[in-house]
């Protein structure tokens, strides 16, 4: 009885993370340029500045729990195929491409590839950001900073081909 109440509740929660996800990492995404944070979060921050680090802090836990949920049951062989040296789908996908094809939506192919490494890239800014946070005020954290910034930026290019993609395989959807 209680694993069935678990599941329904973790359930509830996977369907909410998306949801959680995209409001949140917008927030972040939007007011970045607005923060004003070097080696530690100053005794008189910014409501910016503090909203971003809690709420990254909520980020990064949503990153982790999202890479977990995401992988449970198996599923892990649909975004990581290479982690267990299937390329089948992949390869199938980029010769469709070559011919002018859509690769197909998930599977372990083109798609759910980068949907994986989006989930690392989304992971890696989660944990440099909290690293960061955990080494403020020592000659740590602006190396910790500058890493969080380069996956930031890495995470904002993997938004921007996932739009891409969702948008080819309602394309696809809609032609079939």
């Amino acid at each position: 009885m209680a694993k069935s109440r678990l599941r329904k509740l973790l359930s509830v929660f996977a369907a909410r993370q998306h949801i959680m996800i995209i409001v949140s990492v917008a927030y972040l995404i939007v007011t970045s340029g607005w923060i004003l944070i070097g080696r530690s979060l100053r005794s008189n921050a910014s409501f910016w500045d503090l909203s971003h680090v809690y709420l990254g802090l909520f980020a990064a836990f949503l990153a982790a729990s999202f890479l977990i949920t995401t992988c449970l049951k198996g599923k892990w062989r649909q975004y990581f195929p290479w982690l267990i040296a299937d390329f089948s789908q992949l390869k199938s996908d980029l010769q469709g491409l070559v011919k002018g094809k859509l690769p197909i939506a998930g599977g372990r192919g083109l798609f759910s590839i980068v949907e994986g490494l989006g989930l690392l890239i989304f992971l890696a800014v989660g944990l440099t950001g909290v690293l960061w946070f955990l080494t403020q005020g020592t000659t740590d954290a602006l190396m910790w900073r500058s890493y969080h910034t380069v996956c930031a930026k890495g995470f904002i290019g993997f938004i921007v081909v996932h739009v891409i993609f969702a948008g080819l395989h309602l394309l696809d959807f809609i032609r079939n």
